[in-house]
């Protein structure tokens, strides 16, 4: 992706809340089952909360018991960046915004298989929202 955005640590701080600049900043979680975004599921389309890009679409969004926004594939191969997570003792896979590389979660390979297999597990506070209507 073109036209990346690059901040100070000081001008996130003043972009985002406390709790968003844990999550997208720091590669913070929100507690499972808080986020406003779970058991959302309104016809549109989610943004990145540090950046306003485009990530993800209401029709790839599904209930998948985790506690956290799931995703079966992003809007654009290029919208996001995947890197290998080692922290806390686990190998994980990263999801990043591509264009202001923001931690938005995680992706795991146990999403439905009809659907590619893919869960995205996304933080409420790393997304905006807005309704088709």
């Amino acid at each position: 992706m073109s036209d990346k955005i690059v901040l100070t640590e000081e001008e996130w701080r003043e972009k985002l809340s406390a709790e968003q600049y844990h999550i997208l900043r720091e590669s913070g979680t929100e507690r499972a089952f808080s986020g406003k975004f779970d058991k959302h599921f309104i016809a549109g389309e989610y943004y990145c909360a540090g950046c306003e890009t485009s990530l993800f679409n209401s029709g790839a969004k599904y209930n998948s018991g985790c506690g956290w926004p799931a995703f079966t594939e992003p809007m654009a191969n290029d919208a996001v960046e995947e890197r290998r997570d080692v922290s806390f003792g686990m190998i994980r896979t990263e999801v990043l915004c591509a264009k202001c590389g923001s931690h938005l979660g995680h992706v795991f390979p146990d999403g439905p298989p009809e659907k590619g297999g893919l869960r995205y597990c996304i933080n409420s506070l790393a997304l905006n929202f807005e309704s088709e209507d």
